[in-house]
C-alpha cells in the first residue's frame, strides 16, 4: 500500500489514479495529521507527498514491520510527469528491499 498526501484534491486524485492503474493499493489523505493517524494501523510500503507535506512528515513516519522507517518519496517538479514519479517510487521500493 502507498500513502499519498496532498492538500490539493485534484493532484491527489491524479496520483491515486496513476498508482492504482499500476496495481498499487493507495490510501489518499488530505493532511499529514490524517495520514499519520491512519499509518499506525495501515503500515504502508511507502509514502508519496508534495514538498510541504514531506517536510512536515519527515522524522514522524512510523516504522514498517521490519523496524525500518517507512520510505518517503517527495514529489518535486522533476517528478511531476507520471513516468518520473513511478520510476522514482519503484527505485525507492527496490532500495528498501533487504538484500539476499
Amino acid at each position: 500500500m502507498i500513502v499519498v498526501i496532498d492538500g490539493d484534491s485534484g493532484t491527489r486524485d491524479i496520483a491515486e489514479a496513476i498508482l492504482a492503474k499500476l496495481r498499487f493499493a493507495v490510501a489518499p489523505f488530505e493532511s499529514v495529521d490524517a495520514a499519520l493517524s491512519a499509518m499506525r494501523a495501515l503500515i504502508p510500503e511507502a509514502v508519496v507527498a508534495r514538498e510541504d507535506a514531506a517536510a512536515a512528515i519527515s522524522g514522524l513516519l512510523p516504522n514498517d514491520r521490519g523496524g525500518h522507517p517507512i520510505p518517503l518519496l517527495t514529489l518535486t517538479a522533476d517528478l511531476a510527469a507520471p513516468e518520473a514519479m513511478i520510476d522514482a517510487l519503484r527505485h525507492l521500493l527496490r532500495s528498501k528491499a533487504p538484500l539476499d
